[in-house]
C-alpha cells in the first residue's frame, strides 16, 4: 500500500529540482561565455594575421620607395630633422619624451605606448611657406605639445603626492631627472579620445581621407580667389598616421588636427584673404605671412619664425591605388580589432560574474 506523500516531501522535492534546474542553466550560461570567447578570441587572431600581412605588404613598398633629404635650401626638411629641433630644446617635457621614445631601453613605458608623440612629429605639409605660417599660427608651445590616446596615458606622463604637488621622482619628470633634465615650467598634453570630433563625412576617394568641408563662399555665390584649401586638409599624414584611430572609430585629422584648425582657410595671399573677409569665420593665413586668428582679430607685424615646424613632404607624394586600398583595410581591420578587444572584455567579465555566483549556489 503507497504511502500518501506530504506537503514537506513534496516541498523539498520541488526545491531539489528547482537547484538542479539553477545549477544546469548557470552551467549553459558559463559554457556558453566560453564559446563566445573562444570564438571572439579566434575572430581577433585572424584579424590580427590580416593586418600584419597588409603591414608587410606596405613595409615592402616603402622600403622600395625611400625618399632621400635634400637640405641644401631647406625643400625636403625630415621628420627626424624636426626630431633634433625638438631635442634642442633643452629642460622641455617635449624633448625629455622625445628622447625616452628613440630610447629602447625606456621606449616601453606606459606614458610611452599610449603617446603618439609629439605635435610637429604628427604630420608633414607641401612646402617651407606652408609649414612656416602653419607652425607660427599653432604656436611653439601647442607644437611641443604630447598627444596621448587616452587619459591614462596622460596620467602616466605626471604623478602627484598626496597634498597634490608634482612627484618628481614620477612620471615624465623622473625620467628627466635621473638624465639630469629638470621640466621647465608647464606643458601641454592632448589627449584625442576627449576631443570632439569633426561631425560629417570624408572627401570621396581621397587617399588622405580629407574632410568633406563645403568651400567658402562670398556673397555672390563664388569661392574667394587665391583660396587654396583649409589648413585641416593641408597636412599630410603618413601611412602609419592615417591609419591610426581611436577607440572610438576617429582618426588624427578629424580629432587632432581639426582640434588645432577647425575650419581656418588657407589663401595665396594676404590681399587674396583681405578680399574674402565677408566668408572668413574661424581664421585664415596666407603663404605670404597673413594671418587672422578668428573673424575681427587680425594677427599684425613681422612674421614669428617659429623654431620647431612641421616637416615637409619629401619626393612624390602620390600613392598606387593598391597602396590606398590596402591602407583603409588595415584602417578598418584595426578598428574592427578593437571592436573585438571590447567584446571579448564584456564577455570574460560576464564569466567571472557567472563562475562568481554559480559558486555561491553551491
Amino acid at each position: 500500500m503507497c504511502q500518501p506523500t506530504s506537503d514537506s516531501d513534496t516541498n523539498i522535492n520541488i526545491q531539489l529540482n528547482l537547484n538542479d534546474a539553477n545549477v544546469e542553466n548557470f552551467t549553459n550560461q558559463i559554457k556558453q561565455h566560453e564559446e563566445n570567447i573562444e570564438f571572439l578570441n579566434s575572430q581577433s587572431n585572424h584579424l590580427s594575421d590580416s593586418v600584419l600581412d597588409l603591414q608587410v605588404s606596405l613595409g615592402r613598398y616603402h622600403s622600395g620607395n625611400v625618399v632621400t633629404s635634400d637640405n641644401g635650401n631647406g625643400a625636403f626638411r625630415t621628420e627626424e630633422e624636426t626630431v633634433e629641433q625638438i631635442l634642442k630644446k633643452e629642460n622641455t617635457a617635449a624633448s625629455i619624451f622625445s628622447w625616452i621614445k628613440a630610447n629602447s631601453q625606456t621606449s616601453n613605458l606606459a606614458f610611452v605606448k599610449d603617446a603618439l608623440g609629439v605635435v610637429a612629429t604628427l604630420a608633414r605639409v607641401e612646402n617651407d611657406d606652408l609649414s612656416r605660417i602653419l607652425s607660427e599660427y599653432v604656436g611653439l608651445e601647442t607644437m611641443l605639445a604630447i598627444v596621448c590616446s587616452t587619459n591614462e596615458g596622460v596620467k602616466a606622463l605626471e604623478k602627484y603626492d598626496p597634498e597634490g604637488t608634482i612627484n618628481c621622482n614620477g612620471g615624465l619628470h623622473g625620467i628627466g631627472s635621473s638624465t639630469g633634465k629638470i621640466i621647465n615650467g608647464r606643458f601641454v598634453v592632448i589627449c584625442l579620445e576627449d576631443l570632439r570630433p569633426f561631425v560629417g563625412g570624408f572627401v570621396d576617394e581621397d587617399p588622405q581621407k580629407k574632410l568633406a568641408i563645403p568651400k567658402p563662399k562670398l556673397p555672390n555665390g563664388e569661392c574667394p580667389p587665391g583660396f587654396l584649401d583649409y589648413a585641416v586638409n593641408m597636412i599630410h599624414l603618413e601611412s602609419n598616421r592615417l591609419s591610426y584611430i581611436t577607440a572610438t572609430g576617429h582618426g588624427l585629422r578629424e580629432t587632432l588636427f581639426y582640434s588645432l584648425f577647425s575650419r581656418l582657410q588657407v589663401y595665396k595671399t594676404r590681399n587674396e584673404m583681405m578680399l574674402a573677409l565677408p566668408c572668413i569665420t574661424d581664421g585664415a593665413l596666407s603663404l605670404d605671412g597673413g594671418m587672422i586668428r578668428k573673424s575681427g582679430i587680425f594677427a599684425c607685424g613681422s612674421r614669428n619664425d617659429v623654431e620647431v615646424k612641421f616637416p615637409l613632404i619629401g619626393g612624390e607624394s602620390d600613392v598606387p591605388p593598391d597602396y590606398t586600398a590596402a591602407e583603409e583595410m588595415v584602417r578598418k581591420l584595426k578598428w574592427e580589432s578593437s571592436k573585438l578587444a571590447a567584446d571579448i572584455q564584456r564577455e570574460q567579465q560576464l564569466l567571472d560574474f557567472r563562475k562568481s555566483n554559480s559558486t555561491s549556489q553551491d
